[in-house]
């Protein structure tokens, strides 16, 4: 079977046709511009040259159409007949209380994953719209959600309740929801093939690090606490982002600034993170540059965020009461050796160590595996993360399932 993922966000939408059989891409692409001027298809298959097709998608319905229509074409499409596509499985951001596992979509979920829009406003829209556009051209097709917040549910009420009134609790839903679940899940799979060991077995704490940025105590098998939390404003400093700060912060900067709860919340979603402290780029590979030509606040910029990953995998080491394993994936992660490095400097002292030569050179054609020392108390690893693989392997299990 042919599973097509669908990642859509406002104005794109991000694609992947993975064949079943063998998890292999047969063919991946993003649709840009959508209901803008000049909007495009970057249409990739699977040993050729990636092509750029122009169109006009006045909606994401216009961009599936294209999207099938390069699947299908003679010269450079990966599959004869819209009947290969046996399912679509969709990215979807914020599954709310509602959802703890993936889902076959119906109607009554289309409700569901609606009234999670204002948890996750920029996101759920868009991901509706992917799910309508795909219900209507493939009305034959089973869709399934996955949700990046499901692997979170498993958290314990002392893990995901903030400390304020309960009641804003039980009227709006004000708890840790977590994200990147479909990410941390996947790795901490993973983890458990290549250390031969059973997942039920493992703690493990998996650091997703890149734009935005999430670290998961993931204790056998389960998530029992992550850094996100009501939103993906909290936890690490990241790209554009602040992670925690004090809450007052915010009153105080809207008063001294004459600033609306509006202009506050670009400021801590756009404007702060490494980009802020800064004030060079929300680039880890420009803060390197700068930093290594004497820009300060670039090298106070990266070791405010190394800082906070160490904090939160000894925080999480206590949550779990140890550790086996630290799993590194996503941009930053998978790319930035200084990071990794850093980020375990301190560990020492709990018996782990990084080797090196592993850090800096991880082999194989996927560059995954165990960088730390083979005397290490827990292995260390770097994982290239695959949330597409992750919804066609949810996909298969709820087709095989109903």
């Amino acid at each position: 079977m042919k599973v097509l993922v669908i990642n859509a966000g406002s104005s794109s939408l991000k694609y992947q046709l993975i064949n079943t059989e063998d998890e292999s891409v047969l063919a991946r692409g993003n649709a840009e511009r959508i209901g803008i001027p000049g909007s495009c298809l970057k249409h990739e298959p699977a040993g050729k040259d990636r092509i750029e097709l122009k169109a006009e998608f006045k909606d994401h319905t216009d961009a599936i159409k294209m999207v099938m229509d390069a699947l299908l074409h003679p010269e450079y499409g990966v599959i004869k007949d819209m009947s290969e596509i046996g399912a679509v499985g969709h990215r979807v951001v914020h599954g709310g209380e509602k959802f703890s596992e993936s889902v076959l979509i119906d109607d009554e979920v289309m409700g569901a994953i609606k009234e999670n829009i204002e948890l996750a406003p920029l996101h759920n829209p868009a991901n509706i719209m992917g799910i309508e556009a795909c219900r209507k051209i493939m009305p034959d097709v089973p869709n399934t959600a996955v949700f990046d917040t499901a692997f979170h549910q498993t958290m314990p009420k002392k893990a995901f309740l903030y400390a304020v009134p309960y009641e804003a609790y039980e009227k709006y839903g004000v708890r840790r929801y977590g994200f990147h679940g479909t990410s941390h899940k996947y790795v901490a799979l993973r983890a458990a093939q290549i250390l031969n060991r059973p997942i039920e077995s493992l703690k493990i704490i998996t650091c997703h690090l890149g734009n935005g940025s999430s670290i998961t105590a993931v204790k056998h098998g389960k998530s029992i606490d992550t850094s996100m939390g009501f939103t993906p404003l909290e936890g690490l400093p990241m790209g554009t982002r602040s992670g925690n700060i004090d809450p007052a912060i915010i009153s105080y900067m809207m008063e001294k600034e004459n600033l609306t709860s509006e202009e506050v919340n670009r400021i801590l979603n756009k404007q702060s993170g490494v980009l802020g402290l800064s004030g060079v780029s929300s680039d880890f590979r420009d803060l390197f540059k700068a930093a290594a030509e004497g820009v300060e606040r670039a090298k106070i910029a990266l070791d405010v965020f190394v800082y906070q990953v160490e904090k939160f995998i000894g925080a999480y080491t206590v949550a779990m009461g140890g550790v086996d394993c630290i799993v590194f994936t996503a941009g930053i992660g998978e790319n930035t050796p200084e990071i990794r490095k850093g980020a375990c400097s301190n560990l020492g002292f709990m018996g782990i160590k990084i080797d090196d030569e592993k850090n800096n050179n991880i082999p194989g054609k996927y560059k995954e595996g165990i960088i730390s020392t083979d005397d290490s108390k827990a292995d260390v690893l770097v994982i290239p993360t695959n949330e597409e693989l992750m919804i066609v392997r949810e996909t298969m299990e709820l087709l095989e399932k109903n």
